[in-house]
């Protein structure tokens, strides 16, 4: 995702950054918590706004549409992935410690709101501006992750090997597929996902399993 929060708002809300206006936050609860008892094809603007306590033009001043406003409700999301770049970026003390603990984030902020991002997974699938959004963040981040990858292979911590930016992307494009699983309750147990992950992570920069 980007590193930019300002980014992130522009992406979500027509109003720009709108967040902790009263209204804004009544519709996003209101969405969570039908989110909790339905799919995101089945919930519609008139139950949130209705369950906001406000008009359906209120919905439409703040979002798009519905898919859209999933993001702002996958702000958490954001949030953990950017402390993650923060924390591998760094590229500071060991090397499977700094891994382990960025993917857990991850890992983290699914579990604290599983329901928002099965909605998610929904809205990249029914949504060409969502997918669209979605994937320029995504390309960012491994543009970031790359210049990590680089700058490990030039003070040699990190092994040779294919194009960074084509590197980041598909480790993240495994991050992205071991979350949806994990959302859905398939695959291996978390931590045994996260796990993995971080071998694979490691093996693939670094060119070792453990430090």
């Amino acid at each position: 995702m980007t590193d930019d929060p300002s980014a992130w708002n522009r992406l979500v809300d027509r109003r720009g950054s709108s967040r902790g206006d009263a209204r804004r936050d009544a519709l996003l609860e209101a969405f969570d918590q039908l989110l909790r008892e339905q799919t995101l094809e089945e919930v519609n603007v008139a139950d949130i706004s209705g369950r906001a306590g406000v008009t359906r033009s209120a919905f439409y001043f703040y979002f798009e549409n519905k898919a859209v406003a999933v993001l702002a409700l996958m702000q958490g999301l954001y949030d953990a992935a950017a402390d993650a770049n923060e924390l591998l970026v760094k590229a500071e003390g060991d090397a499977e410690d700094r891994i382990r603990a960025a993917i857990t984030m991850l890992f983290d902020s699914v579990d604290t709101s599983p329901h928002t991002y099965r909605a998610l997974l929904e809205a990249r699938a029914s949504s060409p501006s969502v997918r669209e959004m979605w994937d320029a963040g995504r390309a960012d981040f491994a543009h970031v992750i790359a210049g990590m990858i680089e700058t490990e292979r030039v003070a040699g911590r990190a092994s040779d090997g294919p194009d960074a930016d084509a590197l980041a992307t598909v480790l993240l494009d495994l991050n992205d597929n071991a979350l949806e699983r994990h959302s859905l309750g398939t695959g291996p147990v978390r931590e045994l996902h996260i796990e993995s992950l971080t071998f694979i992570w490691l093996r693939t920069i670094y060119g070792r399993s453990t430090t």
